[in-house]
C-alpha cells in the first residue's frame, strides 16, 4: 500500500480545507437565510460566527474519514455542518463577556461585539440547536440508525462529559493549580471531544462498527491532543494577526499550558511524536487515508 511523501502534503491539504470551507459557507448560507421578521438580527448574528473564516478543521475530518469507507461527499458535508455548528457555538459563547471576554475571533469582531450580549447568547444557543436539527433530519440521512448514533455522538462530545465539562474545567483552571495530568484532561474533553467525535462520525457514516473504530479513535485522541499543544506553542510563537485573535491569554490569566508546564522545546517533541503516532494508526489503510495524514501533519506545520 503507497502512502503520499510528505512533500505532497501541502496541495492536497490546502485544496481540501479550500473546498470544505466553501462547502460549510453554503450550507450555513442555505441554513440560516434571513426570515424578514423580528427575528433578523439573531440570524445574522448565527450568520456573523458561522460564515467566513475558521480552518473547518473538524468537517474536514467527518469528509476525509467518511471517504475511506465510500460516503456520499453531500452526506458528509452536512454532518460536517453539524459538528462545526457545535464548534462555533462554543467560540461565540467562550467569547462572552462571562467567559474570555475576547474582542475578536477569525479576523473580525467577537459576536457580542458586533451586535450585544443577549443576541450572542441566544446566536450560540441557536446553533447548537440546529446541529441536532441537521443530524436529526432525514434529508441528512435515511437511515434512522445512523441519524441516532451520529446524534448521541455529537451530543456526548458537546456536553459535561466533553467540550462543556473541558469548559468547566478550564474556568476553574483560573484559581487552582493543575498540573501536566489535569491539563491533558482538560483539553481531551474541551478540544480533543469534538475533533474525536468528527472522525467517529465519519465512520458511523460508513456503517463501520465500534470495534472497527479502534485504529481511527487512536488516531483522533492523538491529533487532538497535538492540536492543543501546537495551540499552546501558536499562544508564545505565533502572530496575533493571523490568528485572528488575541494571543497568550491563557498565560496572563495564570492558567497551567502544555507550554508552562513541558517548556516550549519538549512541548514541540511532544507534539510531533503525536503526529507520528497518529499517522500510525493508519497502517491498515493506503492512499485512501492521505488526506487523514496530511490533517495530522498539518496540526505542528499551521501558523494560525
Amino acid at each position: 500500500m503507497s502512502v503520499m511523501s510528505h512533500a505532497s502534503t501541502p496541495s492536497l491539504l490546502h485544496d481540501s480545507l479550500t473546498q470544505i470551507a466553501a462547502d460549510i459557507d453554503q450550507e450555513f448560507d442555505a441554513l440560516l437565510k434571513l426570515p424578514g421578521d423580528a427575528r433578523d438580527r439573531l440570524y445574522a448574528a448565527m450568520r456573523h460566527a458561522a460564515i467566513g473564516g475558521g480552518k473547518r478543521l473538524r468537517p474536514l475530518l467527518v469528509t476525509a474519514t467518511a471517504a475511506l469507507f465510500h460516503v456520499d461527499r453531500a452526506v458528509a458535508v452536512r454532518v460536517g455542518t453539524a459538528v462545526e455548528a457545535i464548534h462555533v457555538y462554543s467560540l461565540v459563547h467562550d467569547d462572552l463577556p462571562c467567559m474570555d471576554d475576547d474582542d475578536m475571533r477569525r479576523g473580525k469582531p467577537t459576536v457580542h461585539r458586533a451586535f450585544d450580549d443577549a443576541t450572542a447568547v441566544l446566536a450560540g444557543d441557536s446553533l447548537h440547536a440546529l446541529a441536532f436539527e441537521i443530524l436529526a433530519s432525514p434529508q441528512t440521512h435515511p437511515d434512522p440508525f445512523v441519524r441516532g448514533e451520529l446524534v448521541s455522538t455529537l451530543a456526548l462530545a458537546s456536553g459535561p462529559e466533553g467540550m462543556a465539562g473541558g469548559q468547566m474545567m478550564d474556568i476553574e483552571a483560573e484559581n487552582a493549580t493543575f498540573d501536566l495530568q489535569t491539563v491533558m484532561r482538560l483539553q481531551a474533553l474541551k478540544t480533543g471531544a469534538l475533533i474525536a467525535a468528527s472522525v467517529e462520525m465519519g465512520a458511523i457514516l460508513g456503517h463501520i462498527p465500534p470495534e472497527g473504530r479502534t485504529h481511527l479513535r487512536g488516531y483522533a485522541r492523538d491529533i487532538g491532543l497535538a492540536f492543543q499543544i501546537a495551540d499552546d506553542i501558536l499562544d508564545v510563537e505565533g502572530d496575533p494577526e493571523l490568528a485572528g485573535k488575541a494571543l497568550q491569554k491563557d498565560a496572563d490569566a495564570g492558567k497551567g499550558t502544555f507550554v508552562s508546564l513541558m517548556g516550549l522545546e519538549r512541548a514541540k517533541q511532544q507534539a510531533e511524536m503525536l503526529v507520528a503516532q497518529a499517522n500510525e494508526h493508519l497502517f491498515c489503510y493506503g492512499s485512501e487515508a492521505n488526506l487523514l495524514r496530511a490533517i495530522a501533519n498539518y496540526i505542528t506545520e499551521r501558523d494560525r
